[in-house]
């Protein structure tokens, strides 16, 4: 208890005796916190510099006028063991007085033990207060931050509020904080995955990095999927126009999977969830650096490093990552036409096609930033990023046909087709943002603003040999050039209201511009020059506009919380084809977007958790544009003005018992049914325009709805304190129902996905990495991924028209850390059993196919990495790195 007695505001000489008064008392202080790191504090043992990470900051005001008090002395005090009188003595850990404004901030604080802050001012009642980061014995408290590195940082920067000279009777919570963070951290709500601690992929691209994430699968084409469903990606929370093979693997963080996204988040992109990739510059700040760099087996190198640097209320960041790639692969396909209806005169036609290719080329990274800490309470930070490279590839395919005439007369021919293409990209970004924190323990408000752009330029030749033909061949040229930028605001604003409820409100615009211009040019056989081919030039545009707010209302009881929340969106679409003038424009009403999640504790360690959300997949530009493309005589495709949105109503149930001794197990029965489902469809149509015959022409349809429902389970379990593993089983059927479109037209396909990674440490600092992945048989999209960045807006398309064929594969590392863990050396090989053969399997009444691919077995790659410097944590509370993925927990 604090005995105060009540005073007269001090007169302007009484505050330069105050002045004089505490700066004595706190210099005659300061030996004794000199001696601290020769003893143990807060009544612990002695412990390592690196705990010292702590902070209480906070403003000293006059109770009754509310004004700032400058110069009180602030003191925070522990409990140290006294070698001469082999007892406990009081001392003091840090001290300062306060600024004119009345504002303190304490830092490299040890985290472990309880202080008392204690506040003096010349005519004030002392101050005096408990206060702890809540680690006793080594063992955090049940408040756990949901395992989110920003979240953990920020538990030890804590802000004490406006503290009350006089009559205050502010308590102060104590905060809790985790120690290191394993390299998966499983919750309810979303997985993080420690890419900084994935060995395998170290040296390589995001592709590398994602395709071991437990939910998530990688084909080799850089496609991703989250449970056969390609997801929205993000980059720090907001989208991007990098493909994932643009993004250096030393680059990132973690990377966040959210599987049933809450009313908080972009409704966009159907019902596959979100995968954030978050970098480090948004997490490695302070006076902290490292340095990287990388072999592989066929001379391919990386470089990389990051940097960054405090002085005052100055936070500098900067990074650079420069990668070459040399990328071998192979991979045939078989191809049966048939006969078109009708015209069953016409030959069946076999063509067997197999290809080797060779991918070269190199890209760039780099990112810069500063942060400036106006105050306590308010940051301001200011980033941009650029990236670049060029690509060349160069691809030998074998073509074999054999012919059956409706005569029963076969024939066969061979082509030989070699191709040479380039591609240069060039991808800018920049952000602005700003984060106020009140006085209010949880109560912020953010905003920031977002312009990525990018620009491509690609050339193509191609040349074909007739071999059954003497002197017979064909040359194209193929040119284009492109450019996007997007522009994102969001702002957001969270109000812990007491007991247990919190609020939280957000609003946010995005902006798109497409620009595409491709022709493709014949040779002449007769002077070898180029000519444009009428009619397949492609150039067009399109404007994309979404605006969005929500609301979520959650509330936490000792057993059990809820939280509800409604989004709504508008969208506009404007589409351009530049050779016709022709423009056409969609317009999406207002669309609300429910959630409702529910949680309920067992137990300390048991929890189980129901959510429902409603979500939007928007049809493309490519989807809507109603003028066909002839760039490929054999497919020809054409969007339909006629597709509405696709719905996606999601329910999803959540297991987790976090057992002791490092295991946990994560359980998720979830069903999703979507309406109006976006879907490819292949259909023959006669047009004397183009060929003045039937061709198979590929377009888009709204099926009737699609059916997922199954069940994932993740187990992570630590053996021994040397052994991690993370098992990883999903188990779900999928069906298409397209019977509007065609009668009869279903799909439906059971799939199952197994992943595994283990980690073992062994003795003098080594480790080693096992990761396996199989995928059985899975429907998909015969004509679209998810490359981060790719094509217009909206999510994948589902078919019924085809499968992917099973594929599995294994991966190894081994690391060895030295110089006090500082440095670490890495040998990791992809695909050791060279089993990783993607492929696919697609069906129609016109032609049967089957493709396989096989990229990159059995690489060997070799990367170094050295770190330096200091961990300041209290930017984590500080800065604006709140994304679109963090912060759901619900309230719970």
């Amino acid at each position: 208890m604090q005995k105060r007695t009540s005073q007269s505001r001090p007169t302007a000489s009484s505050r330069w005796t105050a002045l004089f008064a505490t700066l004595f008392t706190t210099l005659l202080s300061v030996p004794l916190y000199a001696q601290i790191p020769h003893g143990g504090i807060g009544g612990r043992p002695e412990m390592s510099a690196q705990t010292n990470i702590g902070r209480f900051y906070g403003k000293v005001i006059d109770e009754k006028t509310k004004e700032p008090l400058p110069y009180a002395s602030v003191q925070l005090l522990g409990m140290k063991f006294d070698t001469v009188s082999r007892k406990m003595q009081e001392t003091m850990i840090a001290g300062q007085l306060t600024l004119d404004n009345g504002e303190f901030s304490l830092e490299k604080l040890p985290i472990m033990g309880e202080f008392t802050l204690k506040i003096s001012y010349l005519s004030y009642v002392t101050y005096e207060q408990k206060v702890s980061f809540g680690l006793r014995g080594g063992k955090p408290g049940a408040g756990k931050p949901n395992g989110n590195p920003g979240a953990m940082a920020g538990a030890v920067d804590k802000d004490l509020g406006n503290i009350k000279l006089g009559v205050s009777n502010t308590l102060l919570n104590e905060v809790e904080v985790l120690g290191e963070a394993s390299k998966i951290v499983l919750a309810l709500d979303k997985k993080v995955y420690r890419v900084d601690k994935d060995n395998i992929a170290a040296g390589g691209t995001a592709e590398d990095a994602l395709k071991n994430v437990p939910s998530l699968n990688v084909d080799i084409d850089g496609n991703l999927t989250m449970r056969s469903a390609a997801p929205q990606i993000f980059v720090d929370g907001r989208p991007t126009n990098l493909t994932l093979d643009q993004i250096p693997a030393d680059a990132i963080d973690n990377v966040e999977v959210i599987t049933n996204p809450s009313s908080k988040y972009d409704a966009s992109g159907g019902g596959a969830g979100i995968v954030n990739i978050v970098l480090k510059k948004e997490r490695r700040i302070g006076y902290n650096g490292s340095v990287r760099a990388g072999l592989d087996m066929r001379g391919r190198a990386n470089l990389g490093g990051d940097f960054n640097a405090r002085e005052g209320n100055i936070n500098v960041f900067l990074g650079g990552n420069l990668n070459q790639r040399r990328s071998l692969s192979s991979g045939g396909t078989d191809r049966l036409n048939f006969p078109f209806i009708g015209q069953e005169n016409r030959p069946v036609t076999n063509i067997f096609q197999s290809n080797d290719a060779e991918n070269k080329g190199l890209f760039m990274t780099g990112r810069a930033g500063m942060d400036w800490f106006i105050n306590n309470r308010n940051t301001l930070s200011v980033s941009g990023n650029m990236h670049g490279g060029e690509m060349n590839n160069s691809d030998l395919i074998d073509i074999h046909t054999d012919s059956l005439t409706f005569g029963n007369i076969y024939n066969s021919s061979d082509a030989l087709r070699e191709s040479d293409s380039k591609r240069q990209f060039r991808n800018f970004g920049s952000q602005i943002s700003f984060k106020h924190l009140f006085p209010k323990e949880g109560k912020e408000w953010t905003a920031d603003a977002n312009l990525n752009g990018s620009r491509s330029e690609n050339e193509g030749f191609f040349n074909t040999d007739y071999l059954n033909s003497a002197n017979l061949s064909s040359s194209q040229k193929q040119t284009g050039k492109g450019s996007n930028e997007f522009f994102t605001f969001q702002t957001d604003f969270v109000n812990p209201l007491g007991n247990g409820l919190k609020m939280e409100l957000g609003a946010r615009t995005a902006i798109r511009n497409f620009r595409s211009e491709n022709a493709n040019f014949q040779d002449s056989l007769a002077d070898g020059q180029y000519y444009r081919v009428p009619g397949f030039a492609d150039r067009y545009k399109f404007n994309d506009q979404v605006y969005a707010g929500y609301g979520t209302f959650s509330q936490s009881f000792k057993k059990w919380g809820y939280q509800v929340g409604l989004r709504a969106e508008s969208s506009q679409y404007t589409g351009t084809l530049l050779d016709t003038d022709s423009t056409f424009n969609v317009n999406f009403p207002l669309q609300l977007f429910p959630s409702v999640f529910l949680t309920y504790k067992l137990d300390e360690e048991d929890q189980i958790q129901l959510s429902y959300t409603r979500r939007i997949n928007r049809p493309s530009f490519f989807q809507l544009i109603p003028f066909p493309d002839f760039s490929d005589s054999l497919n020809l495709s054409r969007g339909n003005p006629n597709l509405v949105p696709e719905f996606n109503n999601s329910l999803e149930i959540n297991y987790q018992n976090v057992f002791s001794k490092g295991h946990n197990l994560l359980v998720s029965a979830y069903y999703k049914r979507s309406t109006n489902l976006l879907t490819r469809y292949l259909t023959q149509e006669y047009d004397p325009a183009i060929y003045r015959d039937t061709v198979i022409v590929s377009t888009y349809q709204n099926a009737n709805s699609s059916q997922a429902y199954g069940m994932e389970f993740t187990v992570k379990n630590v053996f021994w304190k040397i052994l991690e593993l993370t098992t990883n089983l999903n188990f779900y059927n999928s069906i298409v129902d397209a019977t509007n479109v065609q009668a009869g037209l279903e799909n439906q396909q059971f799939t199952y996905f197994i992943k595994e990674n283990a980690s073992v440490k062994l003795p003098k600092n080594f480790t080693i990495q096992l990761n396996g992945s199989f995928q059985s048989r899975t429907a998909f999209d015969t004509n679209s991924g998810n490359r981060g960045g790719h094509g217009g807006w909206g999510g994948p398309t589902s078919t019924a028209q085809g499968y992917t064929i099973p594929v599995g594969y294994v991966d190894f590392s081994i690391r060895k850390d030295f110089w006090k863990r500082t440095g670490s050396l890495t040998l990791s090989v992809q695909d050791i059993f060279r089993s990783r053969r993607t492929g696919s399997f697609t069906e129609s009444d016109y032609f049967s196919q089957e493709t396989w691919r096989r990229r990159d077995p059995q690489l060997v790659r070799v990367n170094f990495s050295y770190r330096f410097g200091k961990f300041d944590v209290s930017l984590f509370r500080r800065k604006n790195t709140r994304t679109e993925t963090e912060g759901m927990e619900g309230g719970f």
